[in-house]
């Protein structure tokens, strides 16, 4: 049974595991005072070292000659490997092949053994399941498991020890795990401060499921925050949040790839999709409060390179950095420099230039070109338009 003994109990026996970082972020939201809880700068790049750390802890000898078997996205697979490392349990973890190079490398570096499995999550989990029941190893349950939410319930108890006057404290959500144990601690230590779990628009099973009242599993699952990609939540996880949490929101990915730049450029944090989706709903305005104390759990780092420059991009767009436009002209020497012109007063940078003249919706002697620009924010592109269209230049697309 989760009690707050259990979650008070956990944070004792993490206390020389885990860091316990919160960082104010004043540049994030013009609305209210924002403040980071940086669970990406744990030892494994996430929060979920706490959960699985905890639960292993309290494994009888018996469980743990078994060997263990988890079944994860990434971060979880990490903190599982770990905590079996410095137990001297073996342990194999199950993980989609789909999974971030990085996340499978650094889990078999703490000595785990990984099992890919074709597509999802989910996908990965039924494989676990199958192999726990054939070799008889001990299950350790990324989300749905009263110790391991407790394990991450002790962030709930420290930002309250170190933000006593936290109003708002805003969650990922995958299965959750997370926000089941930050709610129920928070929530039995202090009743009025706001819970609000995020999620992807694209994974959106826990949003679903408490506009219909009901557990409800969602087909697919499409989104780049692979840490938080879960199809359906737990059932002890369904029920912790419909009890103890205010308000579940979904970001876009444009929204989401916007809060991992400001948090580069802003804080310094590497952030991966999932951990950074608390932040996108504070930037974008997700949380309905004004001029309050509101934490963001940024719960993981681990974001694989290799996707790093498009999310960067995709940004940058999403914050009018990068402006694209694509203007129609006659086919003649000069009508690029004044073009060009143009942008330069107006303070941007011509980053490329495409050059059409092959569209046969277009006169014989017209050409279309698209210009990508370095723009200071989305008020200075439409600037740009804007100036461009009174020197007479027609623009042929939105910006983009």
């Amino acid at each position: 049974m989760l009690t707050l003994d259990k979650v008070y109990h956990a944070a004792f026996t993490l206390k020389d595991a885990i860091r316990k970082d919160l960082i104010v972020a004043p540049p994030l939201s013009n609305k209210n005072k924002i403040y980071l809880k940086t669970e990406n700068l744990q030892t494994t790049g996430s929060f979920k070292i706490r959960g699985a750390y905890y639960k292993i802890s309290q494994l009888n000898d018996e469980e743990k000659k078994k060997g263990i078997i988890a079944c994860s996205a990434g971060n979880h697979a990490q903190g599982v490997a770990l905590a079996s490392e410095k137990n001297k349990i073996p342990c194999i973890i199950c993980m989609p092949d789909g999974a971030p190079i990085s996340k499978v490398e650094a889990t078999k570096s703490y000595g785990a053994e990984v099992c890919l499995v074709s597509d999802t999550y989910d996908d990965a989990y039924d494989k676990a399941i199958e192999l726990q029941k054939e070799e008889g190893y001990t299950f350790i349950h990324p989300f749905n498991d009263e110790d391991v939410i407790a394990g991450q319930g002790t962030i709930g108890l420290e930002i309250l020890d170190q933000l006593s006057d936290v109003d708002a404290v805003v969650v990922p959500i995958g299965g959750g795990g997370l926000i089941s144990g930050v709610a129920y601690a928070i929530k039995h230590l202090k009743p009025t401060c706001k819970v609000y779990g995020v999620q992807a628009a694209g994974a959106p099973s826990m949003y679903k499921s408490m506009k219909e009242h009901n557990r409800v599993a969602t087909e697919t699952v499409n989104t780049f925050a692979d840490g938080i990609a879960v199809k359906e939540p737990g059932d002890l996880t369904y029920e912790l949040v419909k009890e103890y949490v205010d308000e579940v929101i979904t970001v876009t990915e444009d929204e989401i790839a916007a809060a991992i730049l400001i948090l580069m450029e802003k804080q310094k944090l590497v952030a991966e999709g999932a951990g950074a989706v608390s932040v996108a709903a504070a930037m974008f305005d997700k949380i309905p409060l004004k001029n309050k104390n509101i934490v963001c759990i940024v719960s993981g780092g681990n974001i694989d390179v290799n996707i790093l420059n498009r999310v960067i991009d995709r940004g940058l767009v999403m914050s009018g950095r990068k402006t694209s436009l694509t203007i129609a002209l006659t086919d003649k020497p000069g009508q690029l420099v004044a073009v060009s012109s143009v942008i330069s007063k107006c303070g941007a940078n011509v980053v490329e230039v495409q050059y059409d003249n092959g569209d046969p919706e277009m006169p014989i002697n017209s050409c279309f070109i698209k210009i990508t620009m370095e723009t200071k924010d989305s008020k200075q592109a439409k600037e740009i338009e804007r100036t461009l269209i009174e020197n007479g230049f027609s623009i042929v697309s939105e910006r983009v």
